[in-house]
């Protein structure tokens, strides 16, 4: 069984209130999402981030396949950090914890990823070059709409 990582880290010039308060409004989650992903929430992104809270959405990852996905936001320390986890969707495994810490100027923003891909060897056969790309691709996207919309630090 294999697990991969991604680790992401991104310095804007906003105050950890209001990087938290962008950041943990699941609405806001469309807005850092490339568009051709026909992110659109289903049920469970109309009240402020807390532990326990389900999420549905609806996204289109690759090859223009409407895929449902399933997450829980299983811990928040308030201001700090929060974890989701996948429930149902495309990865055998999605386990996410985004940090927010201040830093001078700014504060500075961490996402690590552990996943796992279905399918055993054949979905480890295709990672390097459909999966992990894609998921690259997704976060550049993030870095540069949230430097776009809060500025670079």
């Amino acid at each position: 069984m294999k697990i991969y990582q991604l680790n992401s880290k991104q310095s804007i010039p906003i105050s950890k209130q209001e990087a938290w308060e962008f950041l943990s409004n699941p609405k806001n989650l469309k807005v850092i999402t490339p568009d051709y992903m026909g992110f659109h929430i289903l049920s469970g992104g109309d009240r402020p981030m807390f532990a326990g809270q389900i999420i549905e959405y609806i996204v289109t990852p690759v090859f223009g396949i409407k895929t449902k996905w399933v997450t829980e936001i299983t811990h928040v320390k308030e201001g700090n950090y929060f974890v989701d986890e996948q429930r149902f969707g495309p990865y055998s495994l999605w386990h996410h914890k985004h940090f927010i810490k201040e830093i001078e100027g700014g504060v500075e923003m961490e996402d690590i990823i552990h996943y796992k891909v279905p399918m055993g060897i054949l979905g480890q056969m295709v990672h390097p070059f459909l999966v992990e790309p894609k998921l690259n691709e997704i976060f550049n996207y993030r870095k540069a709409k949230l430097e776009e919309l809060f500025g670079k630090l």
